[in-house]
């Protein structure tokens, strides 16, 4: 007797719906599983028959029988213990020792030795996958059902143990479909603006690249106050749309990432991976394409420290997703374009030592070891990001004040600047203004002849590339929102170019 099951597979950040059918025969005990699995799935016939032997129920060994598992289609690597249940099911089924309907059910999780349902990772990608094939429902383990519950119109029914998991298939104790609880997670940062005193220049560059999502290079000795400030940055962040979040979550719940108690990811990610990081975990990849930091850090934030430290192969690969907002990998075993809209904050010492311009420290760096420390750095990367700010120790009497003005109040401003920007760019896929094109800078921002003159003053005296020239004008009409204004004006754009970086 051959039966079919659905379950589903990660592949990049995405799922694709996986056929199990199971086919059992008289001859010679075998139980194979094929459909281009992986070691962890054929590890899964001892597993299974362990849990089967200990549900009571006649596992595959005990008798003469060809029993064969095939994973559709073929030509998608299987990987992962998230077939289990739906083979021990499908066995179960093909061998008449249960009988249900499996119509309309996609089934998921890892089964323990005693028949305990473990939760798996990249539920939510697999869900979303299973409401589109036309599922009514889907089976998860413990722990998987408030995941599994944010899609809407799917039933989600978690188990904790195989047994359990039976009864409900056939009716003797229906377990209630775990519901949608919209919870609100709090918010938890590291760093709020009210305990960084002083710096008040570089809040203000934090708080226009908040507003418009820009990219910032913050450069300056240690002890400066960089690191603090990156992490106060997501203080002063929106909160994430119901789409972003979800599409957020996927990426976390792929990774492995969702935090206990929080089913889904509300607020904007910030990911700060150490300088000795390889290119494959910044920028994702390995022999079957998977997400790096680039892309957990989507709709929020990723800190560079010791930025010039980074591989230089790491920096020259960030130009790609800063411009197009995605990556794609290319492998031997397949391409996967990932999403990458996310704000750069890069830190950056002045020189080797950290003293080079210090008024209290001598630089013991030579000036061709300062240079090619600045070098490290390109100019088509420098060109792409946004804000260049320098910081500087903060003084005694500043340290020993009271405290600044938290994060609530400034991310208001922020929140402000951003709705005024959504509904600019209302039905044209453009959320900040560090996200517009051409087109769109053309269409939203028009400069009257005495700003233009401005503007040729300082190309002239910047030598402000293409790339450049674009970016003042976004960064522009970012400072524009923030001060409620409809036009750009001449103050505007001073302040825009205060924050392009200095010639040497």
């Amino acid at each position: 007797m051959a039966v079919t099951l659905y379950s589903g597979q990660i592949v990049g950040i995405h799922a694709t719906p996986i056929s199990v059918e199971i086919d059992i025969s008289p001859g010679l005990h075998i139980f194979s599983i094929v459909g281009l699995a992986d070691k962890e799935i054929q590890e899964a016939r001892e597993r299974i028959s362990a849990a089967i032997r200990n549900l009571g129920a006649l596992p595959p060994h005990k008798k003469s029988q060809r029993v064969i598992v095939n994973l559709a289609p073929a030509d998608v690597k299987k990987e992962g213990p998230a077939f289990d249940i739906p083979i021990a099911l499908g066995y179960l089924l093909a061998s008449e020792q249960i009988s249900f309907d499996p119509k309309g059910k996609l089934f998921l999780g890892e089964l323990g030795l005693d028949g305990t349902l473990r939760p798996i990772s990249g539920v939510l990608a697999i869900a979303s996958i299973a409401r589109a094939i036309g599922c009514e429902e889907i089976v998860v383990p413990k722990g998987n059902g408030r995941e599994a519950s944010l899609i809407e119109g799917l039933r989600t029914t978690e188990a904790s143990t195989l047994l359990e998991l039976i009864d409900h298939l056939e009716g003797r104790h229906i377990i209630p479909p775990t519901p949608y609880e919209e919870r609100s997670i709090p918010l938890s940062y590291t760093s709020d603006f009210r305990d960084i005193k002083g710096q008040e220049k570089a809040k203000r560059a934090l708080v226009i690249a908040a507003a418009g999502g820009h990219n910032i290079l913050m450069t300056g000795p240690p002890g400066g106050g960089k690191t603090i400030l990156a992490r106060a940055l997501p203080s002063i962040l929106p909160p994430l749309s119901f789409e972003e979040s979800i599409e957020v979550t996927k990426i976390h719940s792929v990774a492995g990432l969702l935090r206990d108690g929080a089913p889904y990811v509300a607020h904007p990610p910030f990911r700060n991976p150490h300088h000795t990081s390889s290119h494959i975990s910044i920028i994702g990849g390995g022999a079957h394409p998977r997400p790096g930091e680039i892309t957990l850090a989507h709709h929020g934030v990723l800190f560079l420290d010791e930025f010039p430290e980074f591989d230089r192969r790491v920096i020259e690969s960030l130009r790609e997703p800063l411009e197009e907002r995605r990556i794609t990998v290319a492998r031997a075993q397949g391409t996967e374009t990932f999403p990458a809209r996310f704000m750069l904050v890069a830190a950056m010492n002045p020189c080797p030592c950290g003293n080079y311009g210090s008024r209290d420290k001598a630089c013991v760096c030579s000036a061709a070891a300062v240079l090619k420390y600045k070098k490290k750095i390109s100019g088509p990367m420098l060109d792409r990001i946004d804000i260049h700010i320098e910081t500087s120790p903060v003084e005694f009497e500043k340290l020993a004040g009271g405290d600044a003005e938290p994060s609530e109040a400034v991310r208001t401003e922020v929140i402000r600047a951003r709705l005024a920007q959504q509904k600019r760019f209302s039905g044209h896929g453009t959320s900040t203004n560090a996200d517009m094109g051409l087109q769109e800078i053309k269409k939203h921002i028009v400069l009257s002849d005495n700003l233009k003159k401005t503007l040729r003053l300082a190309h002239e005296q910047y030598g402000l590339s293409a790339r450049a020239y674009h970016r003042v004008l976004k960064l522009s009409r970012t400072i524009a929102d923030l001060a409620g204004s409809d036009e750009i004006s001449e103050n505007h754009i001073a302040e825009a170019l205060q924050y392009r970086p200095k010639q040497d």
